[in-house]
């Protein structure tokens, strides 16, 4: 019995002698053993357990609908857009010297009545004062006397041409006759044009021969254009006209145009050009209102070494008041692009302009290629496609997401 458990004992001595002197003997025995069929235990032995993590794909900000929404991310798609420039001066609200008119008086005399005050608004051609003035007087009475006598002398050389014309006077007294009518009635002409120098409508002149005489004194004057009154230089009873005497009566504005001086550095001013549009803006009310440049002044300003630059901005219901400091906007380019982002879209990972593209997972990091910028936008030459939507708003916090990933990582 002792001689069959030999072997045995004598196979443990081997195995234990081997496994010492040669320990990857088991692995390779079972390798020879198994043979060809031994390939599925080797990759079975190789293969990773089956709960074992994804790896995160890189770029990726997880985030749902509702954390997007809380974290005040707006998207928007990428598209086609015009990319403006835009150059940013002082500028200053003056009235339009176009729509402006001083209400002079051009004889001398006194006010003896005023019919408007500040603010007040004048129509076209309404009176505004009445002044007394003996020039007038003495004008009208020469424009009626020469008048009546070139009437009279038209009567005589009607008469003398048609006794001519019979043969029943002399052509001597035809011709005295034209000749003393043609001599009147360019004196009437001109008494006529001196009251329409002072101040007399045609229609006023005509209506002189009905006139009572104690009113000859009595001139009107008259608006020349609508708008309101901003400025009274005189008092009643003051005496205006020449000799060193006040000849201004009232300034009057037209608000509906306002005219915008432009401050343009040197620098800047070939980028300036008529019909170029101007935005105006004041932070006082944050209105705003577009324009466009009427005039580009040859000669720098000693003082400033700036050129003016003149725009006129529409104005109907006052808002903009002459003297008022505003900031400009000049447009000085307008350009079509493929791909136009809100600068604020694209943040810096890595050092290259990156945009985070909505994607169902959240939000992935695709680095850019930029172009042209304005004010507020960029153009994306390479990395976005028009339709693709991104995030314009709170971007960075996409940034920050992303670089919180890549620390725990």
């Amino acid at each position: 019995m002792f001689r069959r458990f030999v072997p045995v004992l004598l196979a443990a001595a081997a195995g234990f002698l081997i496994a010492t002197w040669w320990p990857g003997a088991p692995d390779a025995l079972r390798t020879l053993l198994a043979g060809p069929r031994g390939g599925g235990a080797d990759v079975e032995l190789k293969a990773k357990p089956a709960d074992a993590p994804v790896p995160e794909k890189p770029g990726l900000v997880r985030l749902t609908d509702r954390q997007v929404a809380k974290a005040g991310i707006r998207t928007d798609a990428a598209g086609e857009g015009r990319l403006f420039r835009h150059l940013h001066v002082p500028a200053t609200i003056v009235p339009s010297a176009d729509n402006t008119a001083r209400i002079a008086v051009k004889t001398t005399g006194t006010v003896v009545e005023l019919r408007k005050g500040l603010g007040d608004r004048v129509a076209q051609g309404e009176v505004v004062a009445l002044l007394d003035s003996r020039e007038i007087a003495e004008t009208k009475g020469e424009y009626l006397a020469a008048r009546v006598s070139a009437e009279l002398q038209k009567t005589l050389y009607q008469r003398d041409k048609e006794l001519w014309d019979r043969r029943v006077s002399s052509e001597q007294q035809y011709l005295r006759s034209q000749a003393s009518y043609q001599d009147l009635k360019v004196k009437e002409d001109a008494a006529r044009r001196k009251l329409t120098f002072l101040g007399l409508s045609p229609v006023e002149i005509d209506a002189l021969p009905t006139q009572p005489a104690a009113q000859f004194e009595r001139q009107e004057i008259r608006s020349p254009i609508a708008g309101k009154v901003v400025e009274r230089r005189v008092d009643l009873g003051a005496a205006v006209g020449r000799d060193n005497l006040e000849t201004e009566l009232y300034s009057v504005v037209d608000l509906s145009k306002v005219w915008v001086e432009l401050a343009v550095t040197p620098g800047d001013l070939p980028l300036v050009r008529e019909g170029q549009a101007v935005t105006v803006r004041t932070d006082a009310t944050g209105a705003a209102a577009e324009g466009r440049i009427v005039f580009i002044g040859p000669v720098l300003d000693q003082n400033t070494r700036a050129a003016r630059v003149v725009a006129e901005l529409a104005n109907p219901d006052e808002t903009w008041r002459p003297g008022s400091f505003v900031a400009a906007e000049i447009k000085v380019s307008d350009e079509p692009v493929r791909v136009l982002v809100p600068a604020q879209a694209l943040q810096t990972v890595e050092g290259r302009p990156t945009a985070f593209v909505r994607v169902p997972e959240g939000f992935e990091a695709r680095p850019v290629t930029v172009g042209r910028s304005d004010d507020r936008d960029v153009e994306v030459t390479a990395g976005l496609e028009p339709g693709e939507v991104i995030a314009v708003a709170n971007s960075f916090t996409l940034k920050a997401e992303l670089g919180k990933a890549a620390a725990e990582d």
